[in-house]
Protein backbone atom coordinates (compact mmCIF):
# COMPACT_ATOMS: atom_id res chain seq x y z
CA UNK A 1 0.00 0.00 0.00
CA UNK A 2 0.97 3.43 -1.02
CA UNK A 3 1.55 5.81 1.58
CA UNK A 4 -0.39 9.52 0.43
CA UNK A 5 3.00 10.91 2.08
CA UNK A 6 5.02 9.39 0.18
CA UNK A 7 2.98 11.02 -2.97
CA UNK A 8 2.86 13.81 -1.43
CA UNK A 9 6.98 13.97 -2.29
CA UNK A 10 6.05 14.41 -5.95
CA UNK A 11 2.93 16.39 -5.82
CA UNK A 12 0.36 17.84 -3.75
CA UNK A 13 -2.72 15.51 -3.83
CA UNK A 14 -4.66 18.36 -2.48
CA UNK A 15 -3.77 20.45 -5.81
CA UNK A 16 -4.15 17.28 -8.09
CA UNK A 17 -7.44 15.76 -6.60
CA UNK A 18 -6.54 12.37 -7.05
CA UNK A 19 -8.84 10.01 -6.60
CA UNK A 20 -7.31 6.54 -4.70
CA UNK A 21 -9.02 3.21 -5.19
CA UNK A 22 -8.84 2.79 -1.90
CA UNK A 23 -10.82 6.44 -0.59
CA UNK A 24 -13.63 6.99 -2.15
CA UNK A 25 -14.68 7.35 -5.66
CA UNK A 26 -14.78 4.60 -8.86
CA UNK A 27 -13.08 1.42 -7.99
CA UNK A 28 -10.09 0.38 -9.57
CA UNK A 29 -10.88 -3.15 -9.51
CA UNK A 30 -11.23 -5.47 -12.21
CA UNK A 31 -14.39 -7.80 -10.94
CA UNK A 32 -15.42 -10.35 -13.60
CA UNK A 33 -19.09 -11.66 -13.91
CA UNK A 34 -19.53 -12.66 -10.60
CA UNK A 35 -18.01 -9.64 -8.71
CA UNK A 36 -15.04 -11.08 -7.42
CA UNK A 37 -11.71 -9.48 -8.27
CA UNK A 38 -9.06 -11.52 -10.64
CA UNK A 39 -6.34 -13.10 -9.39
CA UNK A 40 -3.13 -12.17 -11.08
CA UNK A 41 -0.63 -14.38 -8.73
CA UNK A 42 1.59 -17.28 -10.20
CA UNK A 43 3.19 -18.61 -6.75
CA UNK A 44 0.68 -22.16 -7.37
CA UNK A 45 2.06 -22.20 -11.00
CA UNK A 46 5.33 -21.79 -10.61
CA UNK A 47 5.66 -23.62 -7.35
CA UNK A 48 3.95 -26.49 -9.40
CA UNK A 49 5.97 -25.90 -12.37
CA UNK A 50 9.70 -24.92 -11.54
CA UNK A 51 11.34 -25.17 -14.60
CA UNK A 52 7.72 -22.66 -16.38
CA UNK A 53 9.10 -18.94 -16.35
CA UNK A 54 7.00 -16.57 -14.72
CA UNK A 55 5.63 -13.87 -17.15
CA UNK A 56 6.87 -10.42 -15.89
CA UNK A 57 9.41 -11.40 -13.70
CA UNK A 58 11.22 -13.85 -14.94
CA UNK A 59 14.77 -12.28 -14.29
CA UNK A 60 15.48 -14.15 -11.09
CA UNK A 61 13.97 -17.41 -12.32
CA UNK A 62 16.25 -17.12 -15.52
CA UNK A 63 19.02 -16.50 -13.69
CA UNK A 64 18.60 -19.75 -11.24
CA UNK A 65 17.86 -21.64 -14.51
CA UNK A 66 21.38 -20.86 -16.04
CA UNK A 67 22.99 -21.18 -12.85
CA UNK A 68 22.01 -24.88 -12.79
CA UNK A 69 23.42 -25.59 -16.28
CA UNK A 70 19.98 -25.19 -17.85
CA UNK A 71 19.55 -24.00 -21.43
CA UNK A 72 17.18 -20.86 -21.47
CA UNK A 73 16.03 -20.06 -25.06
CA UNK A 74 13.92 -16.62 -25.98
CA UNK A 75 12.10 -15.95 -28.95
CA UNK A 76 12.87 -12.23 -31.11
CA UNK A 77 9.58 -10.06 -30.90
CA UNK A 78 10.84 -8.13 -33.13
CA UNK A 79 14.22 -6.99 -35.45
CA UNK A 80 17.00 -6.00 -33.97
CA UNK A 81 19.64 -4.11 -36.25
CA UNK A 82 22.87 -2.98 -35.17
CA UNK A 83 26.39 -1.76 -36.11
CA UNK A 84 27.82 -2.61 -33.07
CA UNK A 85 29.81 -5.34 -32.41
CA UNK A 86 29.42 -5.82 -28.99
CA UNK A 87 25.21 -6.32 -29.57
CA UNK A 88 24.02 -8.77 -30.84
CA UNK A 89 21.93 -8.57 -34.35
CA UNK A 90 18.93 -10.65 -35.08
CA UNK A 91 15.35 -11.03 -36.75
CA UNK A 92 12.18 -11.49 -35.41
CA UNK A 93 11.27 -14.76 -35.19
CA UNK A 94 14.97 -15.79 -34.42
CA UNK A 95 15.65 -18.03 -31.23
CA UNK A 96 18.61 -16.46 -28.58
CA UNK A 97 20.11 -18.55 -25.99
CA UNK A 98 20.24 -16.41 -23.07
CA UNK A 99 23.94 -16.90 -21.40
CA UNK A 100 23.33 -14.15 -18.94
CA UNK A 101 20.37 -12.31 -16.86
CA UNK A 102 21.80 -10.00 -14.37
CA UNK A 103 21.27 -6.70 -16.05
CA UNK A 104 17.52 -5.82 -16.59
CA UNK A 105 17.73 -3.94 -19.39
CA UNK A 106 20.36 -5.93 -21.37
CA UNK A 107 20.84 -9.55 -21.64
CA UNK A 108 23.87 -11.73 -22.96
CA UNK A 109 23.11 -14.25 -25.25
CA UNK A 110 24.41 -16.60 -28.36
CA UNK A 111 22.58 -16.96 -31.77
CA UNK A 112 23.92 -18.77 -34.30
CA UNK A 113 27.87 -18.25 -33.02
CA UNK A 114 28.03 -15.20 -32.07
CA UNK A 115 27.66 -14.10 -28.51
CA UNK A 116 26.98 -10.58 -27.09
CA UNK A 117 24.67 -8.22 -25.35
CA UNK A 118 20.97 -7.52 -26.82
CA UNK A 119 18.11 -5.70 -25.55
CA UNK A 120 16.10 -7.74 -23.20
CA UNK A 121 12.48 -6.21 -24.27
CA UNK A 122 13.07 -7.39 -27.43
CA UNK A 123 12.16 -11.10 -26.72
CA UNK A 124 9.65 -13.21 -25.24
CA UNK A 125 11.16 -15.85 -23.36
CA UNK A 126 10.23 -19.58 -24.00
CA UNK A 127 7.58 -20.84 -21.67
CA UNK A 128 8.93 -24.17 -22.09
CA UNK A 129 13.02 -24.25 -21.37
CA UNK A 130 13.03 -28.32 -21.10
CA UNK A 131 13.24 -28.30 -24.95
CA UNK A 132 16.84 -28.38 -26.19
CA UNK A 133 18.26 -25.24 -28.49
CA UNK A 134 17.44 -25.51 -32.15
CA UNK A 135 18.92 -27.57 -34.56
CA UNK A 136 20.38 -30.42 -32.23
CA UNK A 137 22.66 -29.68 -29.08
CA UNK A 138 23.69 -26.41 -29.72
CA UNK A 139 21.29 -23.84 -31.47
CA UNK A 140 17.82 -22.98 -30.86
CA UNK A 141 14.25 -24.46 -32.25
CA UNK A 142 14.28 -27.92 -33.22
CA UNK A 143 11.01 -29.72 -31.98
CA UNK A 144 11.54 -32.10 -29.26
CA UNK A 145 10.90 -35.60 -29.09
CA UNK A 146 8.30 -35.43 -26.33
CA UNK A 147 6.50 -38.84 -24.35
CA UNK A 148 2.61 -37.92 -24.46
CA UNK A 149 1.99 -36.88 -20.97
CA UNK A 150 5.14 -34.59 -21.36
CA UNK A 151 3.88 -33.34 -24.43
CA UNK A 152 0.66 -32.41 -22.63
CA UNK A 153 2.16 -30.67 -20.02
CA UNK A 154 4.23 -28.30 -22.26
CA UNK A 155 0.28 -27.55 -23.82
CA UNK A 156 -0.84 -26.81 -20.05
CA UNK A 157 2.29 -24.27 -19.58
CA UNK A 158 1.34 -22.78 -22.87
CA UNK A 159 -1.95 -22.13 -22.03
CA UNK A 160 -1.26 -20.97 -18.53
CA UNK A 161 1.14 -18.65 -19.69
CA UNK A 162 -1.86 -17.04 -22.06
CA UNK A 163 -3.91 -16.90 -19.64
CA UNK A 164 -1.55 -15.77 -17.26
CA UNK A 165 -0.35 -12.80 -19.32
CA UNK A 166 -3.85 -11.81 -20.49
CA UNK A 167 -4.96 -11.43 -17.16
CA UNK A 168 -1.96 -8.89 -16.20
CA UNK A 169 -2.20 -6.97 -19.61
CA UNK A 170 -5.59 -6.48 -18.66
CA UNK A 171 -4.35 -5.56 -15.16
CA UNK A 172 -2.03 -2.80 -16.96
CA UNK A 173 -4.66 -1.51 -19.33
CA UNK A 174 -6.81 -0.80 -16.59
CA UNK A 175 -4.43 1.10 -14.57
CA UNK A 176 -3.63 3.70 -17.73
CA UNK A 177 -7.15 4.09 -18.09
CA UNK A 178 -8.15 4.91 -14.19
CA UNK A 179 -5.00 5.52 -13.07
CA UNK A 180 -3.60 8.10 -15.76
CA UNK A 181 -6.37 8.68 -18.38
CA UNK A 182 -8.60 9.61 -15.48
CA UNK A 183 -6.23 11.92 -13.79
CA UNK A 184 -5.21 13.48 -16.63
CA UNK A 185 -8.74 14.52 -17.66
CA UNK A 186 -9.22 16.10 -14.35
CA UNK A 187 -6.60 18.38 -15.11
CA UNK A 188 -7.93 20.36 -17.35
CA UNK A 189 -5.53 23.17 -17.09
CA UNK A 190 -2.48 20.54 -17.80
CA UNK A 191 -4.03 18.67 -20.42
CA UNK A 192 -5.81 19.28 -23.99
CA UNK A 193 -8.14 16.78 -25.29
CA UNK A 194 -5.66 16.89 -28.38
CA UNK A 195 -2.84 16.35 -26.36
CA UNK A 196 -4.67 13.45 -24.58
CA UNK A 197 -5.75 11.66 -28.21
CA UNK A 198 -2.36 11.84 -28.98
CA UNK A 199 -0.74 10.48 -25.65
CA UNK A 200 -3.41 7.55 -25.53
CA UNK A 201 -4.48 6.90 -28.63
CA UNK A 202 -7.74 4.26 -28.58
CA UNK A 203 -5.81 2.41 -25.26
CA UNK A 204 -9.67 2.03 -23.53
CA UNK A 205 -11.12 1.19 -27.18
CA UNK A 206 -8.45 -1.88 -26.68
CA UNK A 207 -9.05 -1.97 -22.89
CA UNK A 208 -13.04 -2.94 -23.70
CA UNK A 209 -12.05 -5.31 -26.56
CA UNK A 210 -9.43 -6.81 -24.42
CA UNK A 211 -12.11 -7.52 -21.50
CA UNK A 212 -14.49 -9.04 -23.86
CA UNK A 213 -11.43 -11.01 -25.51
CA UNK A 214 -10.52 -12.64 -21.89
CA UNK A 215 -14.30 -13.06 -20.44
CA UNK A 216 -14.36 -15.43 -23.57
CA UNK A 217 -11.00 -16.84 -22.99
CA UNK A 218 -12.04 -18.44 -19.79
CA UNK A 219 -15.35 -19.47 -21.05
CA UNK A 220 -13.30 -21.79 -22.91
CA UNK A 221 -10.41 -22.25 -20.57
CA UNK A 222 -10.52 -25.95 -18.61
CA UNK A 223 -8.76 -25.23 -14.88
CA UNK A 224 -8.59 -29.02 -13.98
CA UNK A 225 -7.11 -30.01 -17.22
CA UNK A 226 -5.77 -27.09 -18.99
CA UNK A 227 -4.49 -28.77 -21.79
CA UNK A 228 -7.48 -29.73 -22.71
CA UNK A 229 -9.01 -26.28 -23.17
CA UNK A 230 -9.87 -24.76 -26.95
CA UNK A 231 -9.03 -21.10 -27.19
CA UNK A 232 -8.45 -21.36 -30.57
CA UNK A 233 -12.25 -20.12 -31.45
CA UNK A 234 -11.90 -16.91 -29.29
CA UNK A 235 -8.86 -15.95 -31.82
CA UNK A 236 -10.76 -16.37 -34.83
CA UNK A 237 -14.27 -15.00 -33.07
CA UNK A 238 -12.43 -11.74 -32.51
CA UNK A 239 -9.90 -11.68 -35.46
CA UNK A 240 -11.70 -8.56 -36.95
CA UNK A 241 -11.56 -6.58 -33.37
CA UNK A 242 -7.69 -6.95 -33.15
CA UNK A 243 -7.36 -4.10 -36.29
CA UNK A 244 -7.80 -1.84 -33.51
CA UNK A 245 -3.97 -2.30 -32.74
CA UNK A 246 -3.02 -1.21 -35.71
CA UNK A 247 -4.52 2.42 -34.93
CA UNK A 248 -3.12 2.46 -31.51
CA UNK A 249 0.87 1.11 -33.18
CA UNK A 250 0.72 3.87 -35.98
CA UNK A 251 -0.35 6.62 -33.23
CA UNK A 252 2.32 5.37 -30.97
CA UNK A 253 5.35 7.56 -32.08
CA UNK A 254 3.45 10.44 -31.89
CA UNK A 255 2.52 9.55 -28.40
CA UNK A 256 6.24 9.41 -27.14
CA UNK A 257 6.89 13.18 -29.12
CA UNK A 258 4.66 14.63 -27.34
CA UNK A 259 5.10 12.70 -24.36
CA UNK A 260 8.93 13.86 -24.45
CA UNK A 261 7.76 17.34 -24.90
CA UNK A 262 5.76 17.69 -21.63
CA UNK A 263 8.11 15.77 -19.28
CA UNK A 264 10.78 18.24 -20.13
CA UNK A 265 9.13 20.15 -17.23
CA UNK A 266 9.26 19.23 -13.87
CA UNK A 267 5.43 19.43 -13.25
CA UNK A 268 4.38 17.16 -15.78
CA UNK A 269 7.46 14.56 -14.35
CA UNK A 270 5.88 14.75 -10.42
CA UNK A 271 2.12 14.36 -11.94
CA UNK A 272 2.83 11.07 -14.22
CA UNK A 273 4.79 9.73 -10.96
CA UNK A 274 1.71 10.56 -8.43
CA UNK A 275 -0.54 8.77 -10.81
CA UNK A 276 1.74 5.97 -10.93
CA UNK A 277 2.23 5.64 -7.27
CA UNK A 278 -1.58 6.57 -6.34
CA UNK A 279 -2.83 4.02 -8.69
CA UNK A 280 -0.23 1.28 -7.63
CA UNK A 281 1.38 0.32 -10.66
CA UNK A 282 4.54 -1.49 -10.68
CA UNK A 283 7.77 0.70 -10.75
CA UNK A 284 7.44 1.55 -14.79
CA UNK A 285 7.72 4.92 -16.40
CA UNK A 286 4.04 6.05 -18.31
CA UNK A 287 6.22 5.30 -21.52
CA UNK A 288 6.96 1.39 -20.74
CA UNK A 289 3.58 1.16 -19.60
CA UNK A 290 1.98 2.82 -23.09
CA UNK A 291 4.19 0.75 -25.15
CA UNK A 292 2.18 -2.65 -23.98
CA UNK A 293 0.03 -2.87 -26.67
CA UNK A 294 2.30 -2.97 -28.88
CA UNK A 295 4.55 -5.90 -27.02
CA UNK A 296 1.03 -7.66 -26.62
CA UNK A 297 -0.13 -7.84 -30.62
CA UNK A 298 3.65 -9.20 -31.16
CA UNK A 299 3.44 -11.58 -28.61
CA UNK A 300 -0.29 -13.51 -30.21
CA UNK A 301 1.80 -15.02 -33.14
CA UNK A 302 4.84 -16.36 -31.01
CA UNK A 303 2.31 -17.49 -28.50
CA UNK A 304 0.42 -19.54 -31.14
CA UNK A 305 3.31 -20.75 -32.84
CA UNK A 306 4.15 -22.27 -29.42
CA UNK A 307 0.72 -23.63 -28.75
CA UNK A 308 0.10 -25.54 -32.11
CA UNK A 309 3.71 -27.01 -31.44
CA UNK A 310 2.26 -29.12 -28.39
CA UNK A 311 -1.07 -29.71 -29.85
CA UNK A 312 -1.44 -32.63 -31.50
CA UNK A 313 -3.85 -33.04 -34.94
CA UNK A 314 -6.34 -35.49 -33.18
CA UNK A 315 -6.49 -32.25 -30.70
CA UNK A 316 -10.09 -30.90 -30.92
CA UNK A 317 -8.48 -27.51 -30.84
CA UNK A 318 -6.20 -27.93 -33.14
CA UNK A 319 -7.51 -26.29 -36.46
CA UNK A 320 -8.38 -23.73 -34.57
CA UNK A 321 -4.94 -22.94 -33.03
CA UNK A 322 -3.68 -23.54 -36.59
CA UNK A 323 -6.23 -20.93 -38.06
CA UNK A 324 -5.75 -18.59 -35.17
CA UNK A 325 -1.86 -18.31 -35.86
CA UNK A 326 -2.05 -17.55 -39.22
CA UNK A 327 -5.26 -15.06 -38.63
CA UNK A 328 -2.47 -13.34 -35.68
CA UNK A 329 0.70 -13.28 -37.37
CA UNK A 330 -1.36 -11.45 -40.55
CA UNK A 331 -2.05 -8.94 -38.03
CA UNK A 332 1.26 -8.38 -36.83
CA UNK A 333 2.75 -8.15 -40.36
CA UNK A 334 -0.28 -5.45 -40.90
CA UNK A 335 0.97 -3.49 -37.78
CA UNK A 336 4.82 -4.01 -38.81
CA UNK A 337 4.30 -2.68 -42.49
CA UNK A 338 2.78 0.53 -40.59
CA UNK A 339 6.38 0.76 -38.45
CA UNK A 340 8.62 0.23 -41.59
CA UNK A 341 6.40 3.37 -43.28
CA UNK A 342 7.01 4.93 -40.17
CA UNK A 343 10.61 5.14 -39.74
CA UNK A 344 10.36 5.45 -43.75
CA UNK A 345 8.82 8.66 -44.05
CA UNK A 346 11.46 9.98 -41.46
CA UNK A 347 13.70 9.54 -44.24
CA UNK A 348 11.84 10.81 -47.11
CA UNK A 349 11.41 13.71 -45.24
CA UNK A 350 15.01 14.80 -45.02
CA UNK A 351 15.66 13.82 -48.79
CA UNK A 352 12.88 16.37 -49.84
CA UNK A 353 14.78 19.03 -47.45
CA UNK A 354 17.66 18.56 -49.40
CA UNK A 355 16.54 19.15 -52.65
CA UNK A 356 16.94 22.41 -53.66
CA UNK A 357 14.36 24.40 -55.49
CA UNK A 358 11.70 22.16 -55.02
CA UNK A 359 7.75 22.95 -55.37
CA UNK A 360 4.50 21.95 -55.08
CA UNK A 361 2.98 19.87 -52.48
CA UNK A 362 5.33 17.52 -49.71
CA UNK A 363 6.03 14.56 -50.67
CA UNK A 364 4.81 12.78 -48.01
CA UNK A 365 1.37 14.09 -49.06
CA UNK A 366 0.83 11.33 -51.35
CA UNK A 367 3.93 8.89 -50.80
CA UNK A 368 5.45 7.18 -48.28
CA UNK A 369 8.16 4.54 -49.21
CA UNK A 370 11.10 4.72 -51.90
CA UNK A 371 11.09 1.88 -54.28
CA UNK A 372 13.69 2.16 -56.56
CA UNK A 373 15.88 5.05 -57.94
CA UNK A 374 18.62 5.70 -60.41
CA UNK A 375 19.70 7.47 -63.69
CA UNK A 376 17.59 7.32 -66.41
CA UNK A 377 17.85 9.80 -69.69
CA UNK A 378 14.07 11.36 -70.99
CA UNK A 379 13.30 11.77 -74.27
CA UNK A 380 11.41 14.95 -74.87
CA UNK A 381 8.33 15.14 -77.90
CA UNK A 382 11.33 17.47 -79.38
CA UNK A 383 13.90 14.65 -79.64
CA UNK A 384 15.80 16.43 -76.95
CA UNK A 385 17.91 14.01 -74.30
CA UNK A 386 17.80 15.21 -71.03
CA UNK A 387 19.83 13.21 -68.20
CA UNK A 388 18.31 13.01 -65.05
CA UNK A 389 17.85 11.16 -61.49
CA UNK A 390 14.32 9.80 -61.02
CA UNK A 391 13.25 8.98 -57.45
CA UNK A 392 10.25 6.49 -57.64
CA UNK A 393 7.97 6.48 -54.72
CA UNK A 394 4.68 4.96 -54.36
CA UNK A 395 2.07 7.44 -56.20
CA UNK A 396 4.75 9.47 -57.91
CA UNK A 397 7.72 9.96 -60.26
CA UNK A 398 10.24 12.56 -59.09
CA UNK A 399 12.93 13.78 -61.67
CA UNK A 400 16.17 15.63 -59.98
CA UNK A 401 18.89 17.11 -61.77
CA UNK A 402 22.60 16.74 -59.89
CA UNK A 403 25.03 20.21 -60.23
CA UNK A 404 27.48 20.26 -62.37
CA UNK A 405 30.17 20.61 -59.92
CA UNK A 406 29.01 19.08 -56.55
CA UNK A 407 27.33 15.82 -57.95
CA UNK A 408 25.56 15.17 -54.21
CA UNK A 409 23.66 18.73 -54.87
CA UNK A 410 20.32 17.75 -56.74
CA UNK A 411 17.61 20.02 -58.06
CA UNK A 412 14.30 19.76 -58.57
CA UNK A 413 12.62 19.38 -62.07
CA UNK A 414 9.19 17.99 -61.38
CA UNK A 415 7.74 14.75 -60.66
CA UNK A 416 4.65 12.44 -62.40
CA UNK A 417 1.39 11.34 -61.07
CA UNK A 418 1.90 7.19 -61.54
CA UNK A 419 -1.72 6.89 -60.40
CA UNK A 420 -2.09 8.51 -64.10
CA UNK A 421 -0.07 6.77 -66.17
CA UNK A 422 0.50 3.04 -67.73
CA UNK A 423 3.70 1.57 -68.45
CA UNK A 424 4.41 0.57 -71.47
CA UNK A 425 7.56 -1.81 -72.56
CA UNK A 426 9.30 -0.41 -75.81
CA UNK A 427 11.43 -2.94 -77.95
CA UNK A 428 15.00 -1.40 -79.55
CA UNK A 429 14.54 0.45 -82.70
CA UNK A 430 10.67 0.41 -81.93
CA UNK A 431 9.20 3.19 -83.59
CA UNK A 432 12.12 5.75 -82.60
CA UNK A 433 14.75 4.83 -84.21
CA UNK A 434 18.52 4.84 -82.43
CA UNK A 435 16.31 4.44 -79.05
CA UNK A 436 17.51 1.82 -76.85
CA UNK A 437 16.28 -0.20 -73.59
CA UNK A 438 13.74 2.27 -73.53
CA UNK A 439 10.11 2.58 -71.95
CA UNK A 440 7.54 4.97 -71.64
CA UNK A 441 4.50 5.96 -69.33
CA UNK A 442 1.26 6.98 -71.00
CA UNK A 443 -0.99 9.66 -69.54
CA UNK A 444 -4.23 7.47 -68.90
CA UNK A 445 -7.07 10.72 -69.90
CA UNK A 446 -4.70 12.82 -72.54
CA UNK A 447 -2.09 12.45 -74.94
CA UNK A 448 0.95 12.70 -72.61
CA UNK A 449 3.77 10.19 -72.82
CA UNK A 450 6.60 10.28 -70.80
CA UNK A 451 9.63 8.36 -72.87
CA UNK A 452 12.65 6.94 -70.62
CA UNK A 453 15.92 5.34 -71.55
CA UNK A 454 18.29 3.25 -69.38
CA UNK A 455 22.00 2.91 -69.98
CA UNK A 456 22.15 -0.98 -70.08
CA UNK A 457 19.18 -3.54 -70.29
CA UNK A 458 19.08 -4.77 -66.64
CA UNK A 459 18.95 -1.20 -65.76
CA UNK A 460 15.47 -0.91 -67.96
CA UNK A 461 14.56 -4.71 -66.57
CA UNK A 462 14.94 -2.89 -62.82
CA UNK A 463 13.16 -0.09 -63.91
CA UNK A 464 10.18 -1.96 -64.94
CA UNK A 465 9.66 -4.11 -62.00
CA UNK A 466 10.29 -1.20 -59.81
CA UNK A 467 6.97 0.62 -61.41
CA UNK A 468 5.19 -3.06 -61.41
CA UNK A 469 6.70 -2.82 -57.42
CA UNK A 470 5.10 0.47 -57.40
CA UNK A 471 1.85 -0.46 -58.55
CA UNK A 472 1.56 -3.73 -56.52
CA UNK A 473 2.19 -1.86 -53.33
CA UNK A 474 -0.17 1.02 -53.91
CA UNK A 475 -2.66 -1.70 -53.93
CA UNK A 476 -1.42 -3.99 -50.91
CA UNK A 477 -1.82 -0.40 -48.94
CA UNK A 478 -5.00 0.26 -50.43
CA UNK A 479 -6.37 -3.02 -49.51
CA UNK A 480 -4.53 -3.06 -45.65
CA UNK A 481 -6.23 0.24 -44.81
CA UNK A 482 -2.57 1.52 -45.06
CA UNK A 483 -2.12 5.29 -44.34
CA UNK A 484 0.24 7.57 -42.49
CA UNK A 485 -2.09 10.06 -40.28
CA UNK A 486 -1.38 13.96 -40.81
CA UNK A 487 0.15 14.86 -37.73
CA UNK A 488 2.99 11.76 -38.78
CA UNK A 489 3.55 13.32 -41.62
CA UNK A 490 3.60 17.02 -40.50
CA UNK A 491 5.86 15.98 -37.73
CA UNK A 492 8.39 14.36 -39.95
CA UNK A 493 8.87 17.29 -42.07
CA UNK A 494 9.16 19.71 -38.67
CA UNK A 495 11.72 17.47 -37.64
CA UNK A 496 13.98 16.96 -41.29
CA UNK A 497 13.70 20.81 -41.47
CA UNK A 498 14.97 21.36 -37.48
CA UNK A 499 17.63 18.32 -38.68
CA UNK A 500 20.50 20.76 -39.43
CA UNK A 501 20.08 22.72 -36.50
CA UNK A 502 21.63 19.85 -34.87
CA UNK A 503 21.36 15.89 -34.23
CA UNK A 504 17.73 15.14 -32.77
CA UNK A 505 17.68 12.56 -30.09
CA UNK A 506 14.89 9.86 -29.33
CA UNK A 507 12.74 9.83 -26.66
CA UNK A 508 14.11 7.38 -24.39
CA UNK A 509 11.86 7.84 -21.35
CA UNK A 510 12.26 7.05 -17.59
CA UNK A 511 11.22 3.42 -18.00
CA UNK A 512 14.88 2.08 -18.62
CA UNK A 513 16.78 2.26 -15.02
CA UNK A 514 20.53 3.64 -15.28
CA UNK A 515 23.40 1.14 -16.50
CA UNK A 516 25.10 -0.34 -13.43
CA UNK A 517 28.60 -0.62 -12.69
CA UNK A 518 30.24 -2.38 -16.13
CA UNK A 519 32.03 -5.05 -13.81
CA UNK A 520 28.61 -6.26 -12.35
CA UNK A 521 26.88 -6.57 -16.15
CA UNK A 522 29.62 -8.41 -17.79
CA UNK A 523 29.71 -12.21 -17.62
CA UNK A 524 32.29 -14.41 -16.20
CA UNK A 525 33.27 -15.75 -18.94
CA UNK A 526 33.23 -12.17 -20.80
CA UNK A 527 34.83 -9.50 -18.46
CA UNK A 528 36.33 -7.90 -21.12
CA UNK A 529 32.84 -7.01 -23.12
CA UNK A 530 31.55 -3.71 -21.85
CA UNK A 531 27.33 -3.31 -22.00
CA UNK A 532 25.83 -1.25 -24.44
CA UNK A 533 25.82 2.87 -23.40
CA UNK A 534 22.68 3.07 -25.52
CA UNK A 535 18.59 2.38 -24.26
CA UNK A 536 17.05 -0.06 -26.53
CA UNK A 537 15.39 2.04 -29.00
CA UNK A 538 11.97 -0.13 -29.20
CA UNK A 539 11.75 2.26 -26.15
CA UNK A 540 9.87 4.62 -28.72
CA UNK A 541 8.52 1.91 -30.95
CA UNK A 542 11.45 3.11 -33.35
CA UNK A 543 12.54 -0.78 -34.00
CA UNK A 544 15.50 -0.20 -36.87
CA UNK A 545 19.21 0.46 -36.37
CA UNK A 546 19.70 2.70 -33.56
CA UNK A 547 22.02 5.89 -34.52
CA UNK A 548 25.53 5.51 -34.57
CA UNK A 549 28.05 7.80 -36.31
CA UNK A 550 26.88 10.33 -38.40
CA UNK A 551 27.35 8.73 -42.51
CA UNK A 552 27.05 11.39 -45.87
CA UNK A 553 23.27 10.95 -46.55
CA UNK A 554 23.99 10.18 -50.09
CA UNK A 555 25.37 6.91 -49.49
CA UNK A 556 23.05 5.57 -47.67
CA UNK A 557 19.53 7.42 -48.97
CA UNK A 558 19.51 4.06 -51.42
CA UNK A 559 19.03 1.85 -48.07
CA UNK A 560 15.27 3.10 -47.96
CA UNK A 561 14.25 1.23 -50.64
CA UNK A 562 12.88 -2.08 -48.59
CA UNK A 563 13.57 -5.79 -49.25
CA UNK A 564 10.35 -7.73 -50.07
CA UNK A 565 9.71 -11.13 -50.97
Amino acid sequence: MVARGEITRFWSLESLHLVSSDGGGESSALADDNGSEEDYGYGDLCRANPRYLQPGGEQLAINELISDGSVVCAEALWDHVTMDEQELGFKAGDVIQVLEASHKAWWWGRSGDREAWFPASFVRLRVNQEEPPEGSSGTPGAAPEERPESKQQMRTNVIREIMDTERVYIKHLRDICEGYIRQCRKHTAMFTVAQLATIFGNIEDIYKFQRKFLKDLEKQYNKEEPHLSEIGSCFLQHQAGFAIYSEYCNNHPGACAELAGLMQQGRYRHFFEACRLLQQMMDIAIDGFLLTPVQKICKYPLQLAELLKYTTQEHGDYSNIKAAYEAMKNVACLINERKRKLESIDKIARWQVSIVGWEGQDILERSSELIHSGELTRVTRQGKSQQRTFFLFDHQLVACKKDLLRRDVLYYRGRTDMDAVELVDLEDGARTPGVRNAFKLVSRMGDEVHLFCAKKPEDKTRWLQACRDERRRVQEDRAMGMEISEHQKKLAMLNAQKAGHGKSKGYGGGGCPAAPPLQSLRPVHQRHVTVPASLPQQQVFALAEPKRKPSLFWHTFHKLTPFRK
